[in-house]
């Protein structure tokens, strides 16, 4: 479960924003979470529920997810195409020279300071 290890990085890039802008409190966290990322969804809120009791600073936050889709891209042809849908192989010219644009990402999108 490396969900609980994303959480963990994720309170501690929270606590130091939270000291440097001087907040005492975080009401909600959004994330995009990238289709191939291996991240769990529920696994992930999970994580943050029990993660979130060990902090003052995230004990009332909503954490909030939305996801990025996987585009890869063909270097044969030029054109994308959805990951997930079609695999490493371009349904353009059918090409396997193709690399992931988008969709493994993690990050922080926005916060919601109290």
């Amino acid at each position: 479960m490396h969900e609980l290890g994303i959480i963990v990085h994720i309170s501690k890039t929270l606590t130091k924003l939270a000291d440097e802008k001087k907040l005492t409190r975080i009401g909600a966290v959004v994330l995009e979470v990238g289709e191939v990322s291996g991240i769990v969804p529920d696994y992930m809120t999970d994580a943050w529920n029990y993660y979130r009791t060990k902090s003052n600073l995230l004990a009332d936050a909503e954490l909030r997810m939305e996801t990025l889709p996987a585009v890869t891209f063909c270097e044969e042809c030029g054109k994308t195409y959805p990951t997930v849908r079609y695999g490493k192989i371009c349904p353009h010219c059918q090409s396997d020279r193709t690399y992931l644009l988008t969709g493994n990402e993690c990050s922080i999108r926005e916060i919601e300071a109290c």
